[in-house]
């Protein structure tokens, strides 16, 4: 381990006994949002990461998949590995009917390299707009004029408490944008901001979907279940219930707080949406379209 590596925080490995949930999960329900990390020698970090994690192969994914009931998953390309997509889009290629992936890429990428990971499985980019100024504003607009042609849409890793005009910035992309975790704001800040409102009504145009994820990431709570995540999470669905999907954010990288286990998480979808038939769209319905499943 080098000085530099030394230096970075080591992440707790997610529970290794998830339990199935109480929430009855519908035939093809899709995860949304997961991460696959390693072998190291296979596929190395970069030098500048947040965040240290262990291994969590495709085979314990898998394995919590069957556990959770999830048919189908989507692979996103964690920011430990930049623009070297091989560790998510090789594990989406295993199984082509099953998997989708999001990959991050820079402005130089060309539409032959984008095409290729088409058909290897993505279906998106992900951009990290968390500490965002000028040249990554540019640099999106020109990522999102590249993968429209493709039919992808542009996923984003942001706080939209803290984000410069959410609403004129993403209504005016030529793709739909996902936005990470519910918005990624502290939920002591409230609804009533204006970011999420931007948000909620960029979704309630039909120009943006949301994941119901990541509520470890906004609550000001230790441990599940995240009370005070509710009324984040029944405002996005209620903006456009068509447009809602749900990621396990397995395994848990660089979280505050108790590790959950993935069964306590799910469980919580009931409680945001307590008609089956709007957990049936959120966990089904939406991710066949907005991935191509």
């Amino acid at each position: 381990m080098t000085g530099t590596d030394a230096q970075i925080p080591n992440c707790e490995a997610p529970d290794p006994a998830p339990r199935a949930p109480r929430v009855v999960m519908p035939p093809l329900a899709c995860d949304c949002h997961s991460h696959v990390f390693g072998p190291q020698d296979q596929y190395p970090m970069v030098p500048d990461r947040l965040y240290t994690p262990p291994e969590a192969s495709l085979a314990s994914y898998e394995h919590l998949l069957s556990t959770l009931g999830f048919e189908r998953a989507v692979i996103v390309q964690p920011s430990i590995y930049g623009t070297d997509n091989r560790a998510t889009l090789e594990a989406a290629e295993t199984d082509p009917e099953r998997y989708r992936a999001i990959v991050v890429v820079d402005a130089a990428v060309t539409e032959e390299q984008l095409q290729k990971m088409h058909d290897q499985g993505a279906r998106g980019v992900r951009a990290n707009l968390l500490f965002s100024g000028d040249k990554a504003m540019t640099e999106v607009r020109t990522i999102a004029d590249r993968i429209a042609p493709l039919g992808w849409h542009l996923q984003v890793l942001l706080d939209i408490s803290t984000f410069p005009d959410p609403y004129t910035f993403f209504s005016t992309l030529p793709v739909q944008t996902v936005f990470d975790h519910m918005g990624h704001f502290p939920v002591t800040k409230g609804i009533g901001i204006k970011g999420f409102q931007d948000l909620l009504n960029l979704m309630s145009e039909g120009k943006a979907w949301a994941k119901l994820s990541g509520a470890y990431r906004t609550t000001s709570q230790a441990a599940p279940p995240y009370d005070d995540v509710i009324s984040i999470a029944q405002a996005l669905i209620a903006a456009s219930p068509d447009q809602v999907v749900y990621g396990t954010d397995w395994p848990h990288p660089h979280i505050p707080g108790v590790m959950p286990n993935d069964g306590d998480l799910l469980d919580e979808l009931a409680i945001w949406a307590p008609a089956a038939a709007t957990r049936n769209a959120i966990l089904t319905d939406n991710p066949a379209r907005l991935y191509g499943f």
